[in-house]
């Protein structure tokens, strides 16, 4: 099974600046090319400073290290506004996340003609 982070929130999907930190850790590619603006502030840095907790925009959402910080850290790794959860779906589905009316699906993709 194939899984993925959604955002279960009516707002953008983010990571939290801890869950950012960790991704780092772990070596994850996008989480290391992002700007670590935490780092300047690093008192600031909590959970309850939106600025600083609105990160990993880039990352993949079925990385296998996005996965696991969001398993370790459960809420600590949701962003600001954001509420994370995993969905697992068969490996050979071909999938795209969509807004529903209260966060985020993952979908089947469909094919369509004019």
């Amino acid at each position: 099974m194939k899984r993925i982070v959604i955002n279960e929130s009516y707002d953008e999907f983010c990571i939290s600046h801890k869950a950012l930190t960790r991704l780092r850790e772990l070596g994850q590619r996008e989480a290391l090319a992002e700007t670590d603006r935490g780092v300047y502030w690093p008192l600031a840095a909590g959970p309850r400073e939106p600025s600083l907790n609105q990160c990993g925009h880039l990352i993949p959402r079925d990385d296998e290290k996005l996965v696991r910080v969001v398993e370790e850290l459960q809420e600590a790794a949701n962003g600001h506004a954001a509420t994370l959860k995993i969905v697992a779906i068969p490996d050979d589905v071909n999938w795209v996340i969509t807004k529903a009316e209260r966060g985020e699906q993952v979908s089947e993709v469909h094919r369509t003609w004019g």
